[in-house]
């Protein structure tokens, strides 16, 4: 249930129609906006809504969340203390298919987006990283606290982690693959994966 809230919220942050931000935005900041902004041009763009048109606009979303998204980092995290042990051709596996199942559920939630709307509060920077506060705001007027967690590399801010109200994205999913590791092993891990990216 936590999960399944945190990807609706995330989603809600990533496709909202964004009202004006209420500080001076720093390139952090106007990267995920542009980002946002793309997303909501794509998501209601009447020439992408057919059926036939589906794979374009699924294509169109995934190169867009790829290009702001870190999903190295992303694993990297989520896998915690067992990233270590794995092999370099082990570590590309999960990254893809880690990426595959976060925009697979990107995929599936774009339907749900019902106007929701996102202020950016400020923008802290120390370094190469920072925190992008903002706070969602739902049809009903409920407002929810969101945190992007940004990273620099190689001259541009990627988002590697999400925190809903004080709970991480990448936290909630650390949890579950740390149960599945300790309680089977990693190969059962990426079974499972491989799995839910196929959609089984």
């Amino acid at each position: 249930m936590v999960l399944r809230y945190l990807i609706r919220i995330i989603l809600f942050f990533s496709l909202s129609c964004c009202i004006p931000i209420t500080v001076i935005a720093g390139e952090p900041t106007e990267r995920v906006k542009a980002a946002t902004d793309k997303l909501l041009s794509i998501i209601t763009d009447p020439e992408l809504k057919g059926p036939e048109m589906a794979k374009v606009r699924d294509k169109m979303i995934r190169q867009t969340v790829d290009d702001v998204f870190d999903w190295e980092a992303f694993s990297q995290r989520a896998l915690a203390t067992h990233w270590g042990e794995r092999t370099s051709e082990e570590k590309k596996e999960f990254i893809s298919l880690f990426g595959q199942l976060l925009e697979r559920t990107y995929m599936d939630k774009t339907r749900q987006y019902s106007g929701e709307k996102i202020e950016f509060l400020s923008e802290e920077i120390e370094g190469e990283y920072g925190v992008i506060k903002a706070k969602v705001i739902t049809a009903s007027g409920r407002e929810i606290a969101v945190d992007y967690r940004v990273m620099k590399e190689k001259g541009d801010w990627f988002i590697y982690d999400v925190y809903v109200e004080g709970v991480s994205f990448v936290n909630n999913y650390r949890v579950q693959f740390n149960n599945i590791i300790t309680r089977s092993s990693y190969e059962e891990l990426v079974r499972r994966l491989k799995e839910k990216v196929a959609g089984e």
